[in-house]
């Protein structure tokens, strides 16, 4: 049976009028007790009725766009296709004030951008980036998101997985292949006969580090079954930044265990790989191969180019537009998954004859962050 708002305000010990006027947005409100209505609401699950509410507060001309990082290529590019799809001519065939919220990665954040965006009766919200994988945040933020699309605003999730979320509400997903493309980056590695692989991870609990890890060791595993135990010591976790890329190389090259090639998380990060790597006295591709993930402009203009991994940015943009103005109908169970393609450059050759390289340890490599 559907919880009623009588029962939420009961819940939270406020009056059904204080709970209507947390619901509109459009009223002043106590922080504490706004607070213990949405507790109250998430714990509850209350959805508003959709028709009734969208009478009671219509929404607005406003998309918003959710982001990690807007100063990351990866999310300027995306933001940056959506807010032209969504502005006057563009290819979302509506025109929508795209309003960028940048998270810095933050579940809270996230959160409260949210709440935000349904005070100001937004007419759909995007998120983008990998998702974090934590259950209390993913409980809190598909409630949000349900009472926000029970609105008739849409809500379009680009880049993560689809949340738990009652059945038609107008939300749609949209999927990069991450694991299918780690998984044909790591098969070229070894098929140009690497077989000590290094891999740096983004950070453990998001969805996109899950993904691409998981690809990476399907394809070790398929070449030999015990190739992931093999270079399970080669593996380490870091940020998204280029000088993530730079530490964790570090690092790799501390432990002593060789390796031949470098497969990371994204294209930053392999920059500060390659960075660490030239530091260290070692060449790219004749002594260590590297390669990186997402196909950013960066990567043609690196030297040498970078093998990566392409994801279609900028066509997810576009698609998740047409999908938030409804210019473009929900697919088959809500979801789409847009293809990942190889990208081969100059990078990535056979390991050297001699076998992996030696490399001096970190004191004696010098420098300090590049």
């Amino acid at each position: 049976m559907a919880v009623t708002l009588a029962e939420v305000a009961a819940h939270a010990g406020v009056s059904p009028a204080t709970v209507s006027r947390v619901l509109n947005g459009g009223y002043p409100v106590a922080g504490g007790t706004r607070t213990r209505v949405e507790r109250a609401i998430e714990d509850l699950g209350y959805i508003a009725n959709g028709p009734a509410r969208a009478l009671a507060a219509a929404t607005s001309d406003l998309i918003g766009v959710l982001v990690h990082d807007v100063a990351d290529s990866f999310f300027g590019i995306l933001a940056g296709s959506l807010q032209s799809a969504l502005g006057p001519g563009g290819q979302g065939g509506a025109r929508r004030l795209a309003v960028v919220c940048n998270t810095e990665g933050a579940p809270a954040a996230e959160l409260d951008y949210l709440a935000l965006l349904e005070g100001q009766r937004a007419g759909g919200v995007v998120l983008t980036g990998g998702a974090v994988e934590e259950p209390e945040h993913t409980r809190a933020l598909a409630a949000r998101l349900a009472r926000i699309a029970a609105t008739g605003a849409p809500v379009v999730l680009c880049g993560r997985p689809p949340l738990p979320m009652p059945a038609g509400l107008p939300v749609a997903t949209v999927m990069f292949d991450d694991r299918g493309g780690a998984f044909r980056l790591t098969e070229h590695l070894l098929a140009l006969g690497h077989r000590h692989i290094a891999y740096v991870a983004g950070p453990p609990g998001l969805s996109t580090t899950r993904e691409r890890l998981a690809g990476h060791q399907d394809a070790l595993r398929d070449h030999d079954p015990a190739l992931p135990a093999h270079c399970a010591s080669l593996t380490v976790h870091a940020g998204f930044e280029r000088s993530a890329g730079y530490d964790a190389t570090r690092e790799l090259l501390r432990r002593g265990a060789p390796f031949t090639a470098v497969a990371a998380a994204n294209d930053t990060v392999a920059t500060g790989v390659a960075a660490a790597l030239r530091e260290a006295g070692l060449r790219i591709p004749e002594d260590v191969s590297v390669a990186g993930f997402d196909d950013l402009p960066v990567c043609v203009d690196t030297a040498p180019a970078l093998t990566t991994v392409r994801v279609p940015l900028r066509e997810a943009g576009v698609l998740a537009a047409q999908l938030v103005t409804g210019r473009r109908a929900l697919p088959p169970g809500g979801i789409t998954t847009l293809p990942a393609e190889l990208m081969v450059r100059a990078s990535t050759a056979p390991p050297p004859a001699a076998g992996p390289p030696a490399a001096g340890p970190p004191a004696a490599i010098g420098g300090g962050r590049p």
